[in-house]
């Protein structure tokens, strides 16, 4: 994972942040909603070594949107929420962001050995695709089931005894 430097500068990405009203566009999210994905987050790191960990976030902080892109933001908070620091390298982040309709992939070194970006980027344009159907919890839950199946596939155990490396929380960041 390479932080990329190619964000442009966008005045009009930071004016949608600043005129973004959370109310009017996260009231899926309700605790139940969190719940039930966090629920989902479980169930994808079942039988095997990797985490994955979701964050939906309802805009980019303003002091950054003219200069950060959702995907750089991604990989910030990749970095933030130590997504990276597993043992083997399989930490997968799903970043979330409701304002631009967003939604990024970040994939530590170990797994992005097996696992190319049109994989990941397929995946995303799938759920953000139910996400623009009004379906978002049903698409991110389904998105979840998928990258759990990815790493079974690529680092499959059957008795985890280690236990959790990352919460299974759902981070929703205001």
């Amino acid at each position: 994972m390479v932080k990329s430097n190619s964000s442009q500068a966008s005045f009009a990405r930071w004016w949608r942040q600043v005129l973004f009203v959370p109310m009017l566009h996260s009231k899926w999210l309700t605790p139940a909603a969190k719940a039930r994905l966090t629920e989902q987050v479980t169930l994808a790191e079942r039988g095997h070594r990797g985490e994955v960990f979701l964050i939906i976030e309802n805009h980019l902080p303003i002091q950054d949107a003219y200069r950060l892109d959702c995907r750089d933001r991604a990989i910030d908070l990749f970095s933030e929420y130590r997504v990276w620091d597993t043992e083997e390298n399989t930490g997968v982040l799903i970043y979330v962001n409701i304002c631009e309709h967003k939604l990024e992939i970040v994939a530590d070194r170990g797994i992005s050995t097996h696992v190319s970006p049109t994989v990941w980027r397929a995946m995303c344009e799938k759920a953000v695709s139910g996400i623009a159907n009004q379906k978002t919890e049903e698409s991110l839950a389904e998105l979840l089931d998928e990258v759990g199946q990815l790493l079974r596939q690529y680092y499959h155990l059957g008795d985890d005894p280690a236990g959790n490396e990352l919460s299974d929380t759902v981070v929703f960041l205001k």
